[in-house]
């Protein structure tokens, strides 16, 4: 069967890469095309058609600045699709653009399977019943999503998180230390986000902690498609180091974590990493979330384990002085820390084990073939 995947950020591409190794598993005519980074381009051996570099906008204002380009990407996978019609369009996260897509193919009768459901829990929930015209199977990661969509008499299948697939199949780099030209003193990880916005938001805010915290290493985790010369202006002269395509070795040599709100507040708290979550966006677009909103956390961690797991420090209390509060709680209060990661282990056992993709991956399979 022809496939043709979605995925407009870092965080989809990595799961849309195990994706498709395992549908490479369970269909063995599997054909691929897609919309993606890196990761998914060495898993389908392929250039994407859209790289997710040039997809990747986020909040109001942002979207609004780049609605030229959103608009010429939507007609260049609108052409793709009318010009190839694939047996399923398979929907990475991403919603602004994925939703409209959902549209598109459901009208052109190509069938519309969605990974990794938007968070419409958080905001616009009305947003369901045009999911429940549009999409043809939904496959949630996080456990509360299938109460919130049984609310509204939709099932959809809940097949585990997949980043605990990229953790069980990641090997820890003995030699990180050396290859990435770090010493020995402890680091504090700095996960600034994927995006340019976002980091162009949050980097000098983490960058100005290593005045705070000059017996420590503060190491960087860069995306792919950012140069570290686009880093180095944005750290505003502190000049950090910035290791690529290494996130998880660095949290896994990190003493605390400060990490923007988004899947990698997941990731270090699977690695057991005490974090501080921050977050900060243009002023009109906090405006607008925060009329709209409708949980009562941002991080992932919060949001399953259902309690203040770990601290949020959201736009006007995303400061160096308060994160460097919280960051000497993670590093020097034993009690303070030991609790962040009980509340971890909660987590563990509220999203269940590996094997997401692979599930994910049979169940589509099976359904395509079962709908010829």
């Amino acid at each position: 069967m022809k496939y043709f995947l979605i995925a407009g950020e870092t965080s989809g591409d990595v799961h849309g890469a195990n994706l498709i190794k395992q549908l490479k598993m369970a269909d063995q005519e599997a054909k691929f095309r897609f919309v993606g980074g890196d990761a998914m381009q060495d898993a389908a051996d392929q250039s994407a058609l859209l790289h997710t570099s040039e997809m990747s906008f986020m909040g109001f204002m942002e979207v609004l600045a780049n609605v030229r380009t959103i608009s010429k990407n939507l007609k260049k996978v609108r052409r793709h699709l009318l010009a190839e019609k694939p047996d399923a369009v398979i929907l990475i996260d991403f919603p602004g653009f994925n939703m409209r897509m959902a549209s598109f193919a459901k009208k052109h009768g190509i069938r519309v399977l969605y990974y990794i459901s938007p968070k419409i829990w958080a905001w616009n929930q009305k947003r369901v019943h045009k999911i429940k015209r549009v999409v043809d199977r939904m496959y949630c990661i996080l456990p509360f999503e299938v109460d919130f969509y049984q609310r509204f008499d939709m099932e959809v299948e809940y097949v585990g998180n997949p980043l605990l697939d990229s953790i069980a199949d990641h090997e820890p780099n003995r030699a990180f230390l050396k290859e990435k030209g770090l010493d020995h003193r402890p680091i504090i990880a700095l996960l600034p986000g994927s995006r340019e916005m976002e980091i162009k938001k949050l980097l000098p805010v983490m960058s100005s902690l290593r005045l705070l915290f000059p017996a420590h290493q503060l190491v960087v985790a860069g995306a792919p498609n950012l140069t570290h010369e686009f880093y180095r202006e944005q750290m505003k002269g502190m000049d950090l180091p910035v290791v690529y395509h290494a996130t998880y070795d660095l949290l896994l040599h990190a003493e605390a974590a400060v990490v923007t709100s988004g899947t990698a507040t997941l990731e270090a708290a699977l690695l057991n990493v005490p974090q501080v979550v921050v977050y900060k966006a243009h002023p009109i677009t906090v405006k607008l979330a925060e009329s709209l909103i409708k949980v009562r956390f941002i991080s992932l961690v919060n949001l399953i384990t259902g309690m203040l797991s770990v601290r949020e420090l959201i736009q006007k209390e995303c400061t160096p002085d308060l994160i460097a509060d919280e960051l000497h709680l993670l590093i020097n209060n034993r009690e303070y820390r030991d609790n962040i990661l009980e509340n971890y282990s909660l987590l563990r056992g509220k999203i269940g084990g590996p094997k997401a993709s692979k599930r994910t991956a049979e169940s589509m399979v099976a359904y395509l073939k079962m709908a010829q």
